[in-house]
Parts: structure tokens; sequence; C-alpha cells
């Protein structure tokens, strides 16, 4: 089941994003990762990454330290969004 990003605000730490994304196959994941790595390359921002088989979770934190989540981080994860 692939989820929007939410966002995960915490007393103690800073803000950050996070999505579950599915796929039919560790191709179709596979493929995908390929084309998450050369957005990240080109964009110098590298999320956290997890991933099994079929799945891969997305933490996106901001990118300065203590800082909360803002326009630009949403403008970065529509854009994972569209390599989907």
């Amino acid at each position: 089941m692939d989820q929007l990003w939410n966002p995960r605000p915490r007393p103690d730490r800073v803000e950050w994003l996070e999505r579950r994304i599915e796929f039919e196959d560790y191709a179709a994941n596979r493929a995908f990762l390929d084309r998450l790595n050369d957005f990240c390359e080109k964009e110098g921002r590298y999320p956290d990454i997890s991933f099994g088989r079929t799945y891969v979770n997305i933490t996106l934190r901001p990118e300065e330290e203590k800082a909360s989540i803002g326009e630009a981080d949403h403008v970065f994860a529509a854009a994972i969004d569209g390599l989907v």
C-alpha cells in the first residue's frame, strides 16, 4: 500500500517526512531505486532509504540541522513522487 508523505514532528527531534512505496516485483523496485539515485546525485541531496524486495521506505529530513520541514523539502518530495 503506497502512502503519501507523512509529517513526523517530535518534541525531542526535528520534523521529517516519511513515505512507503510498494512495487509489484523486485525489478520495478530496482528501477525506481536507480531513478532515485540519479535524481539525488543530480540534486546533491540524499534522503534516508530502506528497502526490501518490493518496497522502499524514504525519510526526508530538512537540509539544515534543527530546522523544520519547509517548502524546498516539499518540492523535493514531490519530485521523488514524480519518479514513481
